[in-house]
């Protein structure tokens, strides 16, 4: 059975063990790096992404984790999971780290505020189809490089169509939360990752 671990320091993790669950993976809470060692793949949820990122050094995964990514682990980021997996950050906060596993910019809250948050219909790009979008507080990708595919935009508060769901080999990242729809599509795309 396919292991599918969802980062647990902090954020919406709960939600994405049952998605992955509901697909018949088997989860498993992501704390240490013995947890890590043993996964197909990884979820990172959405949360608040300067504090994971010192969460993940506080309880030395961060170097674990970025090997594991290396070497091809399948891994799903979500909203903060985004902000996570990109390689540089508009709005970060001094100091902050992000693991670089996807060659683009994230801006931080480009949405805007928590009373911003908003559901939104998306046009997957795989197949065209519709695909319903929750954002909270979400940030969107302001740049990436050539071999980044972009899987869905949406229209922001400046008017402007932004990445929004994007793919690079084996990391996908989204500024929504898919794991609060019934929607499996985004999920069902990352069990596709594992060998």
């Amino acid at each position: 059975m396919t292991r599918v671990g969802v980062l647990a320091l902090q954020g919406d993790v709960r939600e994405h063990a049952a998605m992955v669950a509901s697909l018949g993976a088997d989860v498993v809470s992501v704390r240490r790096v013995s947890e890590l060692e043993s996964l197909d793949a990884l979820v990172i949820p959405g949360g608040e992404s300067t504090t994971m990122d010192k969460l993940l050094r506080a309880f030395d995964l961060r170097e674990p984790l970025l090997a594991r990514l290396a070497d091809g682990l399948p891994v799903l980021g979500s909203c903060a999971g985004m902000i996570m997996l990109a390689r540089d950050l508009v709005d970060g906060i001094e100091g902050q780290q992000t693991l670089g596993a996807i060659p683009m910019t994230v801006r931080r809250n480009a949405f805007g505020r928590q009373v911003d948050s908003s559901e939104v219909e998306l046009v997957w790009e795989l197949d065209g189809s519709q695909m319903h979008g929750t954002f909270i507080r979400a940030p969107w990708v302001e740049s990436h490089d050539g071999d980044v595919e972009v899987l869905a935009t949406a229209t922001g508060p400046d008017g402007q169509r932004h990445p929004v769901a994007v793919r690079r080999g084996r990391a996908i990242a989204t500024a929504f939360h898919p794991e609060i729809s019934s929607d499996t599509r985004v999920h069902e795309l990352l069990l596709g990752l594992v060998d």
